[in-house]
Protein backbone atom coordinates (compact mmCIF):
# COMPACT_ATOMS: atom_id res chain seq x y z
CA UNK A 1 0.00 0.00 0.00
CA UNK A 2 1.15 3.39 -0.75
CA UNK A 3 2.20 5.56 1.44
CA UNK A 4 -0.17 9.00 1.12
CA UNK A 5 2.39 10.80 3.80
CA UNK A 6 5.88 9.70 2.07
CA UNK A 7 7.16 11.06 -0.96
CA UNK A 8 9.40 9.07 -3.01
CA UNK A 9 12.92 10.09 -4.03
CA UNK A 10 12.97 9.75 -7.51
CA UNK A 11 9.53 12.03 -8.18
CA UNK A 12 10.82 14.10 -11.08
CA UNK A 13 10.63 17.73 -11.14
CA UNK A 14 7.89 19.83 -12.74
CA UNK A 15 9.29 22.48 -14.78
CA UNK A 16 7.93 26.02 -15.32
CA UNK A 17 5.94 26.42 -18.61
CA UNK A 18 4.80 29.64 -18.51
CA UNK A 19 1.12 28.63 -17.56
CA UNK A 20 0.85 31.09 -14.41
CA UNK A 21 3.16 33.87 -15.97
CA UNK A 22 -0.77 35.85 -16.41
CA UNK A 23 -1.69 35.47 -13.02
CA UNK A 24 0.67 38.53 -11.11
CA UNK A 25 -1.77 41.67 -10.95
CA UNK A 26 -4.72 39.68 -11.84
CA UNK A 27 -7.87 40.24 -9.58
CA UNK A 28 -9.93 37.09 -8.45
CA UNK A 29 -12.88 36.52 -9.75
CA UNK A 30 -16.15 37.36 -7.50
CA UNK A 31 -17.13 33.37 -7.00
CA UNK A 32 -18.15 31.72 -4.08
CA UNK A 33 -16.59 28.64 -3.56
CA UNK A 34 -17.68 25.99 -1.03
CA UNK A 35 -15.69 24.99 1.47
CA UNK A 36 -15.56 22.27 4.01
CA UNK A 37 -16.81 24.39 6.95
CA UNK A 38 -20.01 24.70 5.13
CA UNK A 39 -19.97 27.84 3.80
CA UNK A 40 -19.42 29.20 0.13
CA UNK A 41 -16.25 31.86 0.32
CA UNK A 42 -15.40 34.25 -2.27
CA UNK A 43 -11.73 35.09 -1.86
CA UNK A 44 -11.95 38.11 -4.00
CA UNK A 45 -13.70 40.11 -1.31
CA UNK A 46 -11.23 39.52 1.44
CA UNK A 47 -9.63 41.93 3.28
CA UNK A 48 -5.46 41.32 3.79
CA UNK A 49 -3.68 38.40 2.79
CA UNK A 50 -4.32 35.19 2.07
CA UNK A 51 -2.54 31.96 0.92
CA UNK A 52 -4.31 29.71 -1.83
CA UNK A 53 -2.82 26.71 -2.46
CA UNK A 54 -3.96 24.80 -5.37
CA UNK A 55 -3.44 20.90 -5.43
CA UNK A 56 -4.56 17.76 -7.81
CA UNK A 57 -6.12 15.78 -5.11
CA UNK A 58 -5.71 14.51 -1.62
CA UNK A 59 -5.19 10.44 -2.01
CA UNK A 60 -7.43 8.49 -0.68
CA UNK A 61 -6.39 5.73 1.72
CA UNK A 62 -6.63 2.20 0.70
CA UNK A 63 -6.94 3.09 -2.88
CA UNK A 64 -4.74 3.06 -5.74
CA UNK A 65 -3.47 6.06 -7.01
CA UNK A 66 -4.12 7.28 -10.33
CA UNK A 67 -1.98 5.89 -13.53
CA UNK A 68 1.40 6.70 -13.74
CA UNK A 69 0.76 9.26 -10.76
CA UNK A 70 4.41 9.20 -10.07
CA UNK A 71 6.35 9.79 -12.89
CA UNK A 72 3.56 12.91 -13.56
CA UNK A 73 5.89 15.86 -13.00
CA UNK A 74 4.07 17.27 -9.87
CA UNK A 75 1.03 15.06 -9.16
CA UNK A 76 2.17 13.44 -5.97
CA UNK A 77 2.38 14.77 -2.57
CA UNK A 78 -0.69 16.78 -1.97
CA UNK A 79 -1.42 15.24 1.39
CA UNK A 80 2.72 16.05 2.54
CA UNK A 81 1.52 19.50 1.16
CA UNK A 82 -1.54 20.15 3.54
CA UNK A 83 0.38 18.81 6.39
CA UNK A 84 3.18 21.34 5.93
CA UNK A 85 0.44 24.13 6.23
CA UNK A 86 -1.50 22.49 8.99
CA UNK A 87 2.24 22.54 10.75
CA UNK A 88 2.99 25.92 9.58
CA UNK A 89 -0.97 27.51 9.94
CA UNK A 90 0.10 29.45 13.28
CA UNK A 91 3.16 31.11 11.68
CA UNK A 92 1.24 31.93 8.43
CA UNK A 93 -1.38 33.99 10.35
CA UNK A 94 1.36 35.63 12.70
CA UNK A 95 3.16 36.75 9.56
CA UNK A 96 -0.43 38.34 8.13
CA UNK A 97 -1.92 35.10 5.95
CA UNK A 98 -5.18 32.88 6.18
CA UNK A 99 -4.59 29.80 4.44
CA UNK A 100 -7.16 28.40 2.37
CA UNK A 101 -6.73 25.07 -0.19
CA UNK A 102 -8.28 24.73 -3.69
CA UNK A 103 -8.67 21.23 -5.53
CA UNK A 104 -11.32 19.96 -7.65
CA UNK A 105 -12.27 17.27 -5.40
CA UNK A 106 -15.94 17.18 -4.33
CA UNK A 107 -16.55 18.96 -0.78
CA UNK A 108 -17.70 15.70 1.14
CA UNK A 109 -14.61 14.01 0.28
CA UNK A 110 -12.53 17.46 1.35
CA UNK A 111 -14.21 17.28 4.60
CA UNK A 112 -13.18 13.88 5.53
CA UNK A 113 -9.44 14.75 4.23
CA UNK A 114 -9.02 17.91 5.95
CA UNK A 115 -10.43 15.69 9.37
CA UNK A 116 -8.35 12.90 9.09
CA UNK A 117 -5.60 15.09 8.16
CA UNK A 118 -6.59 17.74 11.05
CA UNK A 119 -6.27 20.81 8.98
CA UNK A 120 -6.91 23.93 10.74
CA UNK A 121 -8.00 25.89 7.79
CA UNK A 122 -10.74 25.35 5.09
CA UNK A 123 -10.31 23.49 1.61
CA UNK A 124 -12.26 25.01 -1.17
CA UNK A 125 -13.85 22.82 -3.92
CA UNK A 126 -13.69 23.73 -7.72
CA UNK A 127 -15.61 20.39 -8.71
CA UNK A 128 -17.39 22.75 -11.49
CA UNK A 129 -13.80 24.30 -12.37
CA UNK A 130 -15.52 27.63 -12.55
CA UNK A 131 -12.80 29.46 -10.15
CA UNK A 132 -10.06 27.74 -11.84
CA UNK A 133 -11.48 28.23 -15.42
CA UNK A 134 -11.58 31.82 -14.83
CA UNK A 135 -8.09 32.06 -14.13
CA UNK A 136 -6.67 29.92 -16.00
CA UNK A 137 -5.26 27.97 -14.05
CA UNK A 138 -3.31 25.47 -15.58
CA UNK A 139 -4.34 21.60 -16.17
CA UNK A 140 -3.77 18.49 -16.62
CA UNK A 141 -5.44 14.64 -17.45
CA UNK A 142 -5.24 11.47 -16.00
CA UNK A 143 -8.03 8.33 -15.67
CA UNK A 144 -10.75 10.56 -17.08
CA UNK A 145 -10.34 13.17 -14.53
CA UNK A 146 -9.25 17.16 -15.15
CA UNK A 147 -6.94 18.12 -11.99
CA UNK A 148 -5.13 21.35 -10.86
CA UNK A 149 -1.79 21.71 -11.44
CA UNK A 150 0.29 22.10 -8.30
CA UNK A 151 0.29 26.32 -8.00
CA UNK A 152 0.03 28.85 -4.85
CA UNK A 153 -1.18 32.39 -4.50
CA UNK A 154 -0.57 35.06 -1.78
CA UNK A 155 -3.29 37.22 -2.60
CA UNK A 156 -3.83 40.53 -0.92
CA UNK A 157 -7.08 42.69 -1.36
CA UNK A 158 -8.40 40.08 -3.94
CA UNK A 159 -5.25 41.00 -6.19
CA UNK A 160 -3.08 37.90 -6.93
CA UNK A 161 0.39 39.56 -5.12
CA UNK A 162 2.92 36.61 -5.72
CA UNK A 163 2.95 32.89 -7.13
CA UNK A 164 4.78 30.14 -6.48
CA UNK A 165 4.78 28.14 -9.58
CA UNK A 166 6.10 24.86 -10.51
CA UNK A 167 5.74 24.18 -6.42
CA UNK A 168 8.15 21.67 -5.93
CA UNK A 169 9.07 19.73 -3.91
CA UNK A 170 5.73 20.13 -2.19
CA UNK A 171 5.62 19.86 1.24
CA UNK A 172 8.28 22.23 1.49
CA UNK A 173 5.74 24.99 -0.40
CA UNK A 174 4.41 26.29 3.31
CA UNK A 175 8.26 26.88 4.11
CA UNK A 176 9.07 28.85 1.15
CA UNK A 177 5.65 30.77 1.41
CA UNK A 178 6.16 31.86 4.57
CA UNK A 179 9.93 32.80 3.94
CA UNK A 180 8.69 35.12 1.48
CA UNK A 181 5.54 36.65 3.43
CA UNK A 182 8.30 37.60 6.23
CA UNK A 183 10.80 39.05 3.44
CA UNK A 184 7.79 41.06 1.79
CA UNK A 185 5.68 42.21 4.90
CA UNK A 186 2.29 43.67 4.10
CA UNK A 187 1.63 47.87 5.36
Amino acid sequence: MTDLHRLPADLPVPADDGACDHLPGLRLPALAQPGTDGQPHDLSSLPGRTVLYVYPRTGEPGQPLPTDWDVIPGARGCTPQSCAFRDHQAELRVAGAEVYGLSTQGTAYQREAAERLHLPFVLLSDEAMTFSGALRLPTFGVDGMTLLRRVTLVVRAGVVEHVFYPVFPPEQNAADVLEWLRAHPAG
